[in-house]
């Protein structure tokens, strides 16, 4: 096992295109949102694992004795030898029991603090019961992704858990050399992360795509079609605003909602779902030939194919009164905005164009705040689960774990 401190960092997603109509088959397009979730793990003797989560306030201490004596069926399910390496388990229903008895968190414990500790757990022993003996460690996991808002905060960590397991585990080597700042695994590596990660999404979501851990662990650019998903090569990182309206949605309901006016109203919404079908792909086009010297043009293309996106997400019955005011008020500055996600509310992107002066970046940030939502300045299309050097960080780094 490792004996350094292991820096990891993971991207969260935003959906470009295709949201809702991917429910029927239907593409869509999903990006690396540069709004990381930083993880730190450093080893130690004192017989315990530490899990420290600030952002939604878990603070917990395990006895890796106590772990270590749990029933050999919990993950073997009754077999006594060690799993070959790069063997991915899926949890059972009795091993989420055990975990939750395992986890001793209160009866009144929020759910989401409730499916991290039980997502980290399963990692945890899932990943190191290859060792001889399970691992003394602190972990400190801090996110510049706020959870619930659909994008993709969950996966991030689940995908930065699995990283950093696997390589203190030794399961797959560090990628980092002598003087590196940053760097990536492998491919062979990154698509042992991805599984373990969708394990985690597994405990925190039922039954998730798998596009989120995805994303996040691939970076970049993702096309889902019918549960199949491949990489864009070489998408141009966006830059985008990312707008909060921070209104509450029911995906469940929202997804409902637009199952139940196609079946009312067939010969209306199939074309629409077929519309923004065409959309993603023209999109796919679109980034593909862009390269690192994207053309003004090529950008028009891209507004024009969000303000048709977003309109046909409004007559789907997506759309929302807050989402409607974060159109009109980016129209206002000349930008182009649409809903991303299940809609109802939560988050919207607006494309910034290069060559867009600062200070009207900041008038439209500064609009928006006005209305009550949240606003960050970022990019898409951004690097997937990355290892920083312990003693070069960037500043971004130091911010996000400094002090922790």
């Amino acid at each position: 096992m490792l004996s350094e401190v292991l820096l990891v960092s993971a991207p969260g997603k935003v959906i470009l295109h295709g949201e809702h109509a991917v429910v029927h088959g239907k593409v869509a397009l999903a990006v690396a949102l540069n709004l990381r979730t930083f993880l730190r793990l450093q080893p130690h003797s004192n017989g315990k694992v530490d899990l420290s989560l600030p952002n939604i306030g878990i603070k917990r201490a395990w006895d890796v004795a106590r772990l270590q004596s749990l029933d050999t069926s919990f993950l073997g399910e009754g077999k006594e030898e060690k799993p070959e390496q790069g063997d991915v388990t899926t949890p059972t229903p009795e091993q989420v029991e055990k975990l939750k008895e395992v986890a001793g968190l209160p009866d009144d414990c929020a759910v989401t603090k409730r499916l991290a500790v039980l997502a980290f757990l399963y990692l945890y022993l899932s990943i190191c019961r290859k060792q001889r003996a399970l691992p003394s460690l602190d972990i400190v996991v801090w996110s510049e992704l706020p959870p619930g808002a659909g994008l993709g905060s969950s996966a991030a960590y689940s995908v930065s858990l699995a990283a950093a397991l696997l390589t203190v585990c030794e399961e797959i080597p560090n990628p980092l050399k002598d003087g590196d700042c940053v760097n990536r695994w492998t491919k062979e590596d990154l698509e042992l992360i991805n599984k373990w990660a969708f394990q985690g999404e597994r405990m925190i979501h039922g039954n998730p795509s798998g596009v989120d851990n995805a994303v996040s662990t691939w970076g970049g650019a993702l096309r889902y079609h019918q549960g199949k998903i491949s990489s864009l090569k070489r998408p141009p990182a966006l830059q985008i605003l990312l707008t909060n309206t921070k209104v509450p949605r029911n995906t469940r309901a929202l997804v409902a909602g637009v199952r139940n006016r196609l079946l009312k109203f067939p010969e209306i919404v199939a074309p629409l779902l077929t519309s923004i079908d065409a959309i993603s792909l023209e999109c796919e086009r679109v980034l593909g030939e862009m390269g690192e010297a994207p053309a003004p043009e090529q950008y028009l293309v891209l507004e024009e194919l969000i303000d048709m996106n977003q309109h046909h997400l409004n007559a789907l019955g997506v759309g929302h009164a807050s989402l409607d005011q974060l159109c009109q008020v980016t129209r206002a500055h000349g930008l182009h905005s649409k809903l991303t996600g299940a809609g109802g509310g939560g988050c919207g992107i607006t494309l910034l164009k290069p060559g867009l002066e600062q200070p009207e970046v900041e008038a439209t940030k500064q609009a928006l705040t006005s209305c009550g939502f949240d606003c960050l300045e970022t990019s898409i299309g951004a690097p997937g689960v990355s290892i920083h050097s312990a003693t070069s960080l960037d500043s971004r780094v130091q911010q996000a774990l400094g002090g922790l």
